[in-house]
């Protein structure tokens, strides 16, 4: 399996330096050269394993030669070993056919443990391989950073940096990056937004010296590897409300466009995935787009699902990338105008292929609130903000298909806001309960791409 860069200069590769890699050296972000097809019967020979052995049948084709079968297998029991539920991804009854599909039994509870903790075990067994050693650089609205951080921790040949908006992630979600006690990982509240965050990861990797100087490698899901192990949890779901001999439709709570997109690398694959649904909150920048089909940033509006406060979301490159018929040098084009002007208009035949693949919604602040204490009145489901964005776009495209939305986090990662909105207090799991007296660690940077390289390099060295 090869892959390409969205923007079509950049070197082909093979799964494990793409993996590694992260972005591409052009820019863009890596897709797979052909995408591996699932027959019928091999989608329908799921039903009844174990999620480690679908994750493995669904990935392998991905992962070609990188790891023997055996080491393969043995990674993905690995990182799954420590989730909180035995299915790892359960479903929920919400409503008649209506499921919650959740997400979040992972150790930071939240769905990017399911790639964090995979990526993590690829990694350690590609670098003990070959004697290297790495800095990972990441971005994070919340979650992407604790997932991180869990997976790299104490591992002896990996240097973590992790960079969040200062005062604009929840309490839990800043505890989890702050108060790991291991020298190798370093939480960074940056003056800024997610945007931000995201913008200096990219500068960071743009900048070839510092790239090379530190051996640096990301784990935001610009990360193909991070989309792949996503892909899983969308065949588990199906196939347990009976695909392939039935379709399902999926409503995805996202900003970043990584985890829809792994639905969408799923439909390809063969999996009969009527609907893909893109939830937004306030931030709308995707749903704006696919309404409207120019993308333009509006300025990022805090929320009580702080996850979703983006308006340059990365993976939908991937997308357009499909969308033009993979020509890199048009994606190229409009991601430069993007960082020219703000925006960019997507044509007319690729938004077309956009919108027959992509439905979307965005919910207010208050519709979550509301969302929040109707589930929990109705049905005694207590749910975090982001997911409750899913539940209410999902309501509105309900049909005679069943509609799975993904729970995307803990509500007790969102104590206060959940609490504002149906008056009871999520706690945390008894494994975490002792995390508000755990001592923080943490660095304030400015939004600097020289005093952030400055201060990488000395950290590393120290």
């Amino acid at each position: 399996m090869r892959y390409v860069s969205t923007r079509g200069a950049a070197p082909v590769l093979g799964f494990e330096e793409a993996m590694m890699t992260g972005l591409a050296r052009d820019g863009g972000l890596y897709v797979p050269e052909t995408v591996p097809q699932m027959s019928a019967g091999d989608i329908a020979a799921l039903a009844g394993q174990s999620y480690e052995e679908v994750a493995f049948r669904v990935m392998a084709p991905f992962v070609g030669d990188t790891f023997p079968q055996a080491q393969f297998r043995d990674l993905i029991a690995r990182a799954y070993a420590g989730f909180g539920h035995p299915a790892r991804a359960p479903l929920k009854q919400l409503a008649p056919n209506h499921f919650l599909l959740e997400l979040f039994h992972g150790p930071t509870l939240a769905f990017k443990d399911f790639a964090m903790q995979l990526i993590g075990q690829m990694f350690q067994a590609a670098l003990t391989r070959s004697g290297n050693r790495i800095t990972i650089v990441g971005a994070t609205s919340g979650d992407t950073g604790s997932a991180a951080i869990e997976a790299f921790k104490g591992l002896s040949n990996v240097d973590v940096f992790i960079l969040f908006p200062h005062g604009r992630v929840s309490e839990v979600q800043r505890r989890q990056m702050t108060t790991p006690a291991e020298a190798n990982v370093h939480a960074l509240a940056l003056d800024g937004d997610f945007d931000d965050c995201q913008a200096r990861l990219k500068d960071m990797f743009n900048d070839f010296a510092f790239r090379d100087g530190v051996n640096l490698a990301g784990v935001n899901s610009i990360n193909w590897g991070r989309v792949l192990a996503q892909v899983v949890y969308y065949f588990t779901a199906a196939v347990s409300l009976g695909a392939p001999h039935r379709a399902v439709s999926f409503t995805v709570p996202t900003g970043n466009f990584g985890d829809i997109f792994a639905g969408y690398i799923a439909r390809r694959m063969g999996l009969p995935i009527e609907r893909l649904v893109v939830a937004t909150n306030q931030n709308d920048i995707l749903h704006r787009t696919l309404t409207t089909g120019i993308q333009k940033k509006e300025g990022v509006r805090p929320s009580i699902s702080p996850s979703m406060d983006i308006q340059v979301s990365s993976n939908f490159e991937r997308a357009l990338f499909e969308a033009y018929g993979r020509d890199g040098a048009v994606v190229a084009a409009q991601m430069a105008e993007l960082q020219k002007s703000g925006g960019f208009t997507i044509s007319q035949g690729a938004l077309e292929m956009l919108r027959e693949t992509f439905a979307s919604g965005a919910v207010s602040e208050d519709e979550t609130r509301a969302t929040i204490a109707r589930i929990a009145a109705t049905t005694g489901e207590v749910i975090c903000p982001h997911t409750a964005v899913g539940v209410r776009v999902a309501e509105d495209h309900l049909g005679a298909t069943p509609m799975v939305t993904l729970a995307t986090a803990h509500p007790a990662k969102f104590p206060d806001a959940v609490e504002a909105a149906c008056g009871q207090r999520p706690p945390l799991p008894p494994r975490m309960a002792d995390l508000y007296d755990r001592p923080e660690r943490v660095t304030r940077v400015a939004n600097d791409l020289t005093s952030l390289e400055t201060l990488i390099r000395e950290k590393i060295c120290a």
